[in-house]
């Protein structure tokens, strides 16, 4: 299953509500990207969410 490396973030489960309110089944999925951190003064291979790359960024600067 697709989850964020840093914080943990996956998948989670809701419905689409038409014009009548009827339910139906649908998934919101978290915006996952593979990217290259330094960790440890090496270079690591992660996936993690947008959320997650923008604040390594912040605290990065």
């Amino acid at each position: 299953m697709a989850k964020c490396a840093n914080c943990g973030k996956t998948t989670t489960f809701g419905h689409n509500r038409s014009f009548s309110l009827r339910a139906t089944n649908r998934d919101f999925k978290p915006n996952l990207q593979k990217v290259t951190i330094m960790k440890n003064g090496r270079k690591v291979k992660q996936v993690l969410c947008a959320k997650c790359i923008k604040a390594l960024g912040k605290a990065a600067a």
